[in-house]
């Protein structure tokens, strides 16, 4: 299977006192990079979540946000502090005894009061506990995302694979007579520029110029190098920095290509190639 670097997936789970809310996003970069903006209640929690994280991911910058929230939880009003409202009406007559002037509490002040609403937070080790499983329900659709963009993208690159093969094979038996032809040409004009050189010396210079011209070894290599990119396709994984190297290859074996054509036809097909190679290079850039 093929994994793209840009991926997005969102879970909530409803935690009894609070909703956690996480969402993975990432996209394109060298490394595997994260960056994580979690909620104070967990943030003891991040380096297990890297963890997590890292044993399942190879590239990409992944930015993780986790969120707690009482919206929509289940029981979320607070209930008072019924022990606490009564010392603190206790205290009030008490005072009010010595200091009649005293003003007396309001409801806001009671409502205020440090602990007087009874809003339960999550133990921390059972909110850690939920929020891992969390983050391993969003991985998997994390990762099935990811899954599913790399495979568009793999079907884009062997498309491109198909047509730089359809170029390779129409143009190659027509190179051996275009270059056949332009050497007797050279050896022509060589015979009238030079005239009374011994016509030995004529054809070594056409032979080694021959040679220098001769392109089946960069058509070799371009199908080499593109069945390459097949198999690193069809074993798929973490394959990104491989088929860059081999996008690499490819360009340099057209640019060749191109430098040693001696017809217009071989120097457009190495133009076409070399398009296909850049077209199939950003699309491999995307890949984990």
């Amino acid at each position: 299977m093929i994994f793209s670097m840009t991926g997005y997936a969102a879970r909530t789970l409803d935690v009894g006192q609070g909703v956690l809310h996480l969402e993975l996003k990432s996209v394109n970069s060298r490394y595997l990079d994260f960056q994580f903006r979690v909620c104070d209640e967990l943030r003891a929690s991040e380096l297990v979540l890297r963890e997590l994280f890292s044993a399942r991911l190879s590239r990409g910058k992944v930015e993780c946000r986790i969120s707690l929230s009482a919206a929509g939880a289940a029981g979320s009003a607070p209930a008072l502090n019924l022990e606490l409202l009564c010392r603190l009406r206790d205290l009030e007559a008490q005072v009010r005894r010595r200091m009649p002037w005293a003003h007396a509490f309001s409801v806001n002040d009671l409502l205020q009061w440090p602990g007087m609403l009874d809003e339960q937070t999550p133990d921390a080790e059972v909110l850690s506990a939920r929020c891992l499983e969390l983050a391993g329900a969003a991985l998997e659709d994390f990762i099935a995302s990811r899954a599913r963009e790399g495979e568009k993208l793999a079907a884009v690159i062997l498309e491109r694979v198909t047509r730089m093969r359809a170029l390779i094979e129409e143009v190659t038996p027509s190179i051996p007579a275009a270059q056949a032809a332009f050497q007797e040409k050279l050896k022509q004009r060589l015979l009238e520029a030079l005239g009374s050189v011994d016509d030995e010396r004529i054809r070594q210079e056409v032979a080694v110029f021959a040679v220098r011209i001769d392109v089946a070894e960069e058509l070799a290599r371009l199908s080499t190098h593109l069945d390459e990119v097949e198999r690193v396709l069809q074993t798929g994984g973490a394959c990104g920095k491989r088929l860059d190297f081999l996008m690499q290859e490819l360009n340099r074996e057209a640019n060749t290509l191109g430098s040693k054509s001696v017809t217009s036809v071989v120097s457009q097909t190495a133009m076409e190639l070399k398009l296909l190679i850049e077209q199939m290079r950003e699309q491999v850039q995307n890949l984990e």
